[in-house]
């Protein structure tokens, strides 16, 4: 089982095993789709223009789950609840998960403050789940009972109520749709073959019965769409998932269709469940990422995402080029839990007064963070949105080769004029040494002209060193580099690009630009299992080995001290030279060493 991946990715789950990294990624991209449609969508038209300029968007898992909370038959389940009937959580009996139904009444929702909750946050649509893979629908299906008006004591359609609230407030509405997995509808992917009766059911069936009808009810019946969120396309035979692309560009011609339709079907390319990328991609696409651990409401989770945190992720998902949305999850009464909504609405204020940062904002001409933070572009005006603020004073740019015009803090209704200084590659911005904003600060260049150039090799900050530098910016040699996945919690994911094999003679190169002669503490962030030497060398032949513990999980361990005689362009490589173990490394940290 060592070299065995369980590609089991909520929100497009795959639940089968493919036997390395590369072979998961490879069919999650194929079945989920590469977003290639969304060149055909024009950037100054009606349709996607809240998905392309919005940039920002509030996901809603919300259903017979949040009234469960992750608890089933008395016992707690740490993951994601809407998976309550799956062999990994509770492996909950389908018949009495569809007996929830029966006390599901959440009277404490409210939609017009669920819609004013995403407008204060300064998202621009929300998408809400109209039928998970419970199969339950969550408004009045005329197809099928099992839905939230016919099953349950509330009797209400809340999605009627939302939509409603949505366009008062001018913000856009559509629908996640489980479209594959229905575990208690026969027929359905993951569901009974046969009926209660007995009777064989067969994904046609599933299809033209329930799935095909609903679709075309949420397309129908809620007014103007923004888009169609579709989830899971498994093993679906391509003809269906080309129906409902139709049934919605038919119904709602200005609506967007998720790539997790399959087929590369979609308009956009969606992410890997909580995933911002590491560099610039082109086309159409999302990250779609939860304001704690999990999507649907859990009672014990608590670990939720800081403003700040929120923030981050944000620009830096508009600075690789994309659209990012965030989800909530309201309690079994309908309850938005304090915490998120007090998070939400602190970042809001932000965004309130630093819209440029958001809305309409374009790519970092750098295609990748920096080491105090991120860029986004408007215009000829560069927004330098800094999530580590110098303490001495002085912000360096690398690699900007376009003249600056203007330079000045941002606060969205004055700005405070700063210096700038040109040393070689290197911009020197002369900022207070005080942090301006207590969450993210901006700094706004009017630059020279409309053309922007920038050498985007990767810099050594003069203050700040690297961060996490990853294996992906780097050049690997005789050793393997994929992309890892893995769940911390069922359903909870991470991503981390990694090299293997150094240990059989494999290098890893990284180029970078050095503004000063120093000397740098040097930590790799590592996995495996042992103790690994580990040997990083400079182009000047300056070097630290060492030996290091690896653990099952990723862990920054320190190698030791390496200088820069000169300064200018460099490589650092990293081998094992002693052999050792099979272990994975996915970054270099350098940070610099001050003397007096």
């Amino acid at each position: 089982m060592k070299n065995l991946v369980k590609a089991i990715a909520y929100g497009g789950m795959i639940s089968t095993l493919f036997t390395t990294p590369i072979a998961a990624q490879q069919k999650m991209n194929e079945m989920w789709g590469s977003g290639q449609q969304a060149k055909e969508i024009s950037k100054t038209g009606e349709r996607g223009h809240l998905f392309e300029w919005g940039n920002y968007a509030m996901f809603i898992h919300w259903g017979l789950y949040s009234q469960l909370a992750n608890v089933w038959n008395g016992k707690t389940y740490y993951g994601i609840g809407e998976w309550m009937m799956d062999v990994n959580m509770g492996n909950a009996d389908k018949n009495e998960y569809k007996a929830v139904a029966r006390s599901f009444n959440p009277q404490d929702f409210d939609a017009m403050k669920i819609a004013r909750l995403a407008k204060d946050a300064g998202m621009k649509y929300i998408i809400i789940t109209s039928k998970h893979h419970d199969g339950f629908a969550m408004y009045h299906s005329q197809c099928n009972k099992f839905n939230i008006v016919d099953s349950t004591p509330f009797a209400r359609d809340p999605m009627k109520e939302l939509s409603e609230a949505c366009k008062q407030l001018g913000l856009g509405f559509g629908f996640y749709y489980s479209h594959n997995q229905d575990w208690t509808t026969p027929g359905a992917s993951g569901a009974a073959k046969v009926d209660a009766e007995g009777n064989p059911k067969t994904f046609d069936d599933y299809f033209h019965e329930k799935c095909l009808p609903q679709v075309e009810e949420i397309t129908r019946n809620y007014g103007d769409i923004e888009l169609i969120w579709f989830d899971t396309p498994g093993g679906i035979p391509q003809k269906y998932a080309e129906k409902l692309v139709e049934v919605v560009h038919r119904n709602q011609p200005r609506a967007l269709v998720s790539g997790r339709i399959g087929y590369n079907l979609g308009d956009y390319q969606t992410l890997g469940d909580m995933e911002v990328p590491l560099e610039n991609i082109n086309g159409l696409w999302e990250s779609v990422d939860v304001t704690n651990d999990a999507w649907g409401y859990a009672w014990y989770d608590q670990n939720w995402k800081s403003p700040k945190q929120i923030l981050e992720y944000l620009i830096s998902t508009i600075a690789r080029g994309g659209t990012y949305m965030l989800n909530i999850g309201p309690d079994g009464m309908g309850n938005v839990p304090e915490f998120v909504s007090n998070t939400l609405r602190t970042s809001g204020k932000w965004i309130a007064r630093y819209p440029q940062v958001i809305y309409g904002a374009e790519v970092s001409p750098w295609k990748h963070r920096l080491p105090w933070g991120d860029v986004v572009r408007q215009g000829n005006k560069l927004y330098l949105a800094v999530y580590k603020w110098p303490a001495s004073g002085k912000l360096y740019l690398p690699g900007l080769q376009t003249e600056i015009a203007s330079a000045a803090l941002y606060n969205g209704t004055k700005t405070q004029r700063i210096k700038v200084a040109q040393e070689g590659s290197w911009t020197e911005l002369q900022v207070p040494f005080r942090k301006p904003e207590p969450l993210v600060s901006v700094i706004e260049l009017t630059m020279k002209g409309n053309e922007i150039t920038v050498d985007n090799t990767q810099a050594l900050d003069p203050e700040l060193g690297t961060a996490e530098l990853s294996v992906k910016f780097a050049e690997a040699k005789d050793c393997h580099m994929y992309k890892s996945s893995w769940m911390e919690k069922f359903g909870e994911w991470k991503h981390v690009y990694c090299v293997s094999d150094l240990n059989r003679g494999g290098q890893i190169t990284w180029t970078v630009d050095v503004k000063d002669p120093g000397t740098y503490q040097v930590a790799l962030t590592v996995r495996g299992n042992g103790r690994e030497v580990w040997k990083v060398e400079t182009d000047e032949g300056h070097a630290a080995q060492n030996q290091q513990s690896a653990s099952s999980i990723f862990c920054k361990r320190p190698i030791g001290w390496i200088r820069f005689d000169k300064p200018g362009r460099h490589t650092l490589t990293v081998r094992m030279p002693e052999g050792g173990k099979q272990a994975d490394l996915s970054s270099i940290s350098m940070t610099p060493v001050y003397f007096e």
